[in-house]
């Protein structure tokens, strides 16, 4: 006789039956700390490709590896006991075929315990989500501006502005909430359009970006907690600014190491008696 073990973590379906009921708070998380911090006050967790910019150094997430993904995936569900986590699928993992998609999306779910994965794309995407949920998958959907694809698209800038973008925005929206995306991240998508695919979908959206319309919304927590200052999007708000703490607390540490004062009789082990 088999035994079921409670689920005490949000899920998919969790996430799914948030639409229209109650926001959905989301952060980016990479590691164990941060996972930990984050989690008893999200409702999502996602460990985006954007750890190639924010940790890495990269200038796209072009590079960003599924090796990489999985192991920063394993990182971030060691800290968790509340969110439902989703992995990115990184650049070049899942666009060649549908068995491709599936096979690294098995990957990472196997590898990491996570709760499902997020691609990006939005009709040419829809029949591999169809693909991946019927074969027990959970996918999280992405239109709007779609990082991944920023050499194609001349860089990264907001979108929806003239009404052949906003059409296509809005056909991509509804062709992956027909596929089968349990919640959609609608990014970088000028407000009137991101709140009217909003009232179209089925399932919650995940503004970055977008409107205050959307379901949920998600932010870089790097972004967010001022650790990242390459570039700031319009988008973000800082809710702390801890880069000047960081710097300042090296400093303090420096002097402290050069002067001799660090590490004081406190800090070091005395032989026993």
């Amino acid at each position: 006789m088999s035994t079921h073990s409670k689920q005490k973590r949000l899920t998919t379906a969790s996430i799914r039956a948030m639409k229209g009921n109650e926001r959905v708070v989301c952060l980016t998380a990479y590691t164990t700390p941060i996972s930990r911090l984050l989690d008893p006050h999200c409702d999502l967790l996602l460990v985006g490709d954007s750890l190639g910019m924010v940790l890495y150094g990269m200038e796209t997430t072009v590079g960003v590896t599924l090796d990489m993904m999985a192991a920063h995936g394993r990182a971030v569900m060691r800290g968790v006991s509340h969110a439902c986590v989703i992995v990115d699928l990184p650049f070049g993992s899942y666009q060649e075929s549908k068995e491709q998609a599936f096979r690294n999306a098995v990957r990472l779910m196997q590898e990491t315990g996570c709760d499902g994965v997020k691609l990006e794309g939005g009709e040419e995407m829809a029949e591999t989500i169809a693909f991946l949920t019927a074969r027990g998958v959970p996918v999280f959907a992405h239109v709007g501006l779609m990082p991944q694809l920023v050499n194609t698209a001349g860089g990264f800038r907001s979108l929806g502005h003239s009404e052949e973008e906003a059409v296509k925005i809005r056909r991509d929206a509804l062709a992956v909430d027909e596929a089968g995306a349990f919640a959609v991240v609608v990014e970088g998508t000028v407000e009137p359009v991101a709140r009217d695919i909003t009232a179209s979908l089925r399932v919650p959206t995940i503004g970055i970006g977008a409107s205050p319309a959307c379901d949920g919304q998600v932010l870089v927590s790097d972004d967010m907690l001022g650790l990242f200052n390459d570039f700031k999007p319009r988008f973000v708000k800082r809710f702390a600014d801890l880069s000047p703490l960081v710097s300042q607390a090296a400093q303090t540490y420096a002097e402290e190491v050069r002067s001799g004062q660090f590490p004081a009789k406190e800090h070091i082990f005395q032989p026993k008696r």
